[in-house]
């Protein structure tokens, strides 16, 4: 079994994620620290590869933590907790905002709470709906190819799309898996492998909740995330000095090919790689594996352009 501990350390840099730093990004290291855990839970991996995650983990969350003293008397049971950050995403899942973060992070918690509710304490369920909270009236997310920000809030899904209907969790990671392969060449840009890779999280979220007996949630997040298929839908229809429209403050044209991993997360070598230096991707070098796996282990045939397409979402040093 891994650590249990990344859960506890993961939920609290979650939680403090807006009192440490007036913002709602310091929370990836949280959900990174819980993708780690479930990533080593989920797949056979080597003694070896393990070790070396949690190695990962465990220096990542050094970084990221806070010393604050928790009240952790004030125990609550897992229903309880659940309740709690379930009343804060109500408010949010209907719209996109930040590519899904606010389902990530919702789903990630609730998966974490669930599998240790002794850290279920009213501080850490509170923190994180009101970060989950805190996402009413953002932006759908900030770098896009084809369309503004304010494009994909108008966005509307018709027959033209030819989605089929999705109504569990495997519908939909065959549909994900299925999109990712459909891509000829990612692009190293937010608008491009970045925002693909949050295609596998968001995803990966709806079905969390799913899983955990909120179909309702389930559905009612699917919209959302399919406004974000259709973006990258047509990003697939350009190359790297595209005429449409790249609205981004950190992406220019031409973009860049992605490099391609040579290495797997189920390998152990993939992580000896020093991913210090690019801050684990964000937390991205965890929560892109778990999501990806998750999804492939829930179907019997993957294509095969799906994981080779994977490995361009990939970080490496």
């Amino acid at each position: 079994m891994p650590d249990k501990s990344f859960l506890k350390e993961g939920l609290i840099i979650m939680a403090q994620s807006r009192e440490s730093t007036n913002n709602i990004w310091e929370a990836h290291f949280g959900a990174a620290a819980i993708a780690g855990y479930f990533f080593i839970k989920e797949n056979q991996l080597s003694a070896e590869a393990v070790n070396l995650i949690e190695f990962q983990t465990d220096l990542m969350i050094k970084q990221h933590s806070q010393e604050t003293v928790i009240n952790e008397e004030e125990r609550l049971d897992f229903s309880h907790a659940e309740d709690i950050i379930l009343k804060a995403l109500e408010e949010t899942i209907d719209e996109l905002h930040w590519v899904g973060h606010n389902v990530i992070y919702a789903a990630l918690s609730l998966l974490a709470l669930k599998e240790a509710p002794g850290y279920s304490v009213l501080y850490v369920s509170t923190q994180i709906a009101e970060l989950v909270r805190s996402f009413a009236k953002t932006t759908p997310g900030r770098s896009w190819i084809g369309y503004s920000a304010s494009d994909v809030k108008k966005l509307t899904l018709d027959e033209k799309d030819k989605i089929a209907e999705i109504n569990d969790p495997y519908q939909l990671s065959a549909f994900v898996l299925e999109e990712l392969a459909q891509f000829k060449e990612i692009y190293h840009a937010e608008a491009h492998h970045d925002l693909i890779g949050h295609m596998l999280t968001f995803s990966h979220a709806l079905n969390i909740l799913y899983d955990l007996g909120h179909n309702d949630y389930f559905q009612r997040g699917l919209p959302s995330f399919l406004k974000l298929v259709k973006v990258l839908r047509v990003s697939r229809e350009g190359s790297g000095s595209s005429t449409k429209k790249l609205i981004s403050p950190v992406d220019r044209y031409p973009l860049i090919k992605a490099a391609r991993s040579e290495y797997l997360p189920i390998e152990a070598v993939f992580w000896k790689q020093h991913f210090t230096a690019s801050d684990w991707d964000f937390g991205h070098v965890f929560k892109f594996p778990f999501s990806f796996y998750n999804h492939l282990n829930r179907l019997t045939a993957v294509p095969e352009q799906a994981a080779e397409n994977f490995r361009y979402i990939l970080s490496s040093d």
